[in-house]
Formats: structure tokens, sequence, C-alpha cells
């Protein structure tokens, strides 16, 4: 069974994006709605994906991937970012500092199932 964190501070994001990934089958979801919570979970536990939000009260987006980055045991570990920030200077930040994807909000909810299926089978590759 995969294990999928998701990070935002808007527990309805957070239900929204674990709604929009239910058809994946077989997923235990787990939140965070702080960059800090996402840090300790990750540290606690094997995840297969972390879909994260930018904008958090907190540590913001860029520095959970940088921490992520930074441990050898989650170097692979695929990272979704999903954002209102979805200019192409924001994209390139993200994508610099390590994140595996990114998805501008709004989104459908097929846009972020089609994401997540790459990157799963991208990490298991």
């Amino acid at each position: 069974m995969r294990r999928l964190l998701i990070v935002d501070d808007s527990k309805l994001m957070r239900d929204m994006v674990a709604a929009c990934l239910r058809p994946l089958g077989e997923v235990t979801f787990e939140f965070a709605g702080t960059g800090l919570e996402a840090i300790e979970r990750l540290s606690l536990a094997p995840y297969d994906l972390v879909v994260l939000d930018l904008n958090m009260p907190d540590v913001g987006g860029i520095e959970v991937i940088e921490f992520v980055r930074s441990q050898d045991h989650l170097k692979v570990l695929p990272i979704l970012v999903v954002t209102t920030r979805g200019d192409d200077d924001n994209r390139s930040r993200v994508l610099a500092a390590g994140a595996s994807g990114f998805l501008a909000k709004p989104f459908a909810p097929p846009q972020i199932l089609d994401e997540v299926k790459r990157l799963i089978a991208g990490a298991a590759a």
C-alpha cells in the first residue's frame, strides 16, 4: 500500500486533493497542516509521494523541499508542488529546489491524478 503525504495549511484543500487521488486505489493518505509538521512526519516515516503547498504560515514549501533533498533517505522522494503561485518564476524556483512536479491551483481533478500517477511510475522505474 502506498503512503502519500498531503501538506497544505487549508484543511479543505487537503481533503480535496485526497478526494482527487482516491482513484489511485490502495493508498493511505496522511496530512500535515504546516511545513514543520511535514518535516516531522517525513523524518519519522517513509512516504511514496508528497503533495506540497508553497504558502504556509511557518516553514514554506521551498524550505520543505530543501529539507527533503538534504536527507539521503529522501533524495528520490517524489514531490508535487500544488500552489496558487503558478507563474513561470515560481515554477522555475520550485523545480530548481528539487520538486519533481508543479501544478497551479485551481486544477482539474484529472490533472492532479495524472501527475501523481506519472511521478509514482517514475519513482518505481
